[in-house]
């Protein structure tokens, strides 16, 4: 399916600049080139595509889908007027504000993976990667979302997709959704000096948060690992994990669900 621009009305009542190209290697890889240009690429700026050919994952891995299996979006976060300590929390308020558009279309059963990925079940669904610009005065968001994959498709057999669930994805309604979702978040941690307890977001992604209570797999960068009670998210949107009788605070690494 070959999609356009002028697919995406209701996105653009959130986004002042819509750009949907028939390829590219990588999404967050052009976006962050284009932030430069902050007149032309303002805030909530939007770069889409269908065929992401040379795209990546957290820890630097590659991704990559068939053409037309999966929608390719990264958003332009102008971030000033965040604090800096609160900006940790923009990848979570992705993981958030995805896992809530795709369940508004497939229903029950969606969940975020702390920190981002999205999950149905216990299938991934979404990837995201977040990136800051070079001059910092940015974040590139960017999300490999899957739609029409196929299970023969799948890279992976913890992989899942709008077609493995019998479902067609409205694209427009997903984007718009996770945008205007994205804008909201952001405007209410703003509003609140940064603090994400106060603006309710620590509580509102808990509760979508399907690592906590589950035993996981920490495994830290460098090579180290441990496993451990997954107890909750601290004010800075740290995982808690309670292993060997001590609670520890994870803000990087692999999360793996044991059980």
């Amino acid at each position: 399916m070959v999609i356009n621009a002028s697919d995406f009305p209701l996105t653009a009542a959130h986004s002042p600049h819509i750009s949907v190209v028939e390829s590219t290697g990588s999404t967050n890889a052009d976006l962050l080139a284009h932030s430069v240009d902050a007149d032309t690429w303002p805030h909530l700026s939007v770069l889409i595509t269908d065929d992401q050919r040379s795209g990546r994952g957290r820890l630097d891995r590659s991704w990559q889908a068939p053409a037309g299996a999966s929608l390719a979006l990264s958003v332009l976060l102008r971030t000033s007027e965040v604090p800096e300590p609160a900006r940790s929390w923009v990848p979570l308020i992705a993981g958030l504000a995805m896992t809530e558009s795709i369940a508004a279309q497939l229903g029950s059963g969606v969940s975020s993976k702390w920190p981002n990925d999205v999950l149905v079940g216990d299938q991934k669904i979404c990837g995201i990667l977040a990136e800051m610009s070079p001059t910092g005065e940015a974040i590139i968001v960017g999300s490999g979302v899957n739609t029409t994959m196929t299970a023969d498709q799948a890279p992976v057999e913890t992989a899942t997709s709008f077609a493995m669930h019998d479902r067609s994805a409205h694209l427009d309604l997903l984007v718009s959704h996770y945008i205007g979702r994205v804008a909201a978040e952001l405007q209410s941690l703003r509003d609140h000096d940064g603090d994400a307890v106060r603006s309710g977001l620590r509580d509102r992604f808990s509760a979508v948060c399907s690592t906590i209570g589950k035993v996981v797999t920490i495994h830290l960068p460098g090579g180290a690992s441990y496993t451990g009670d997954a107890t909750g998210i601290d004010d800075d949107g740290r995982l808690l994990v309670l292993a060997d009788g001590e609670s520890r605070t994870v803000s990087a690494g692999d999360v793996v669900h044991v059980r």
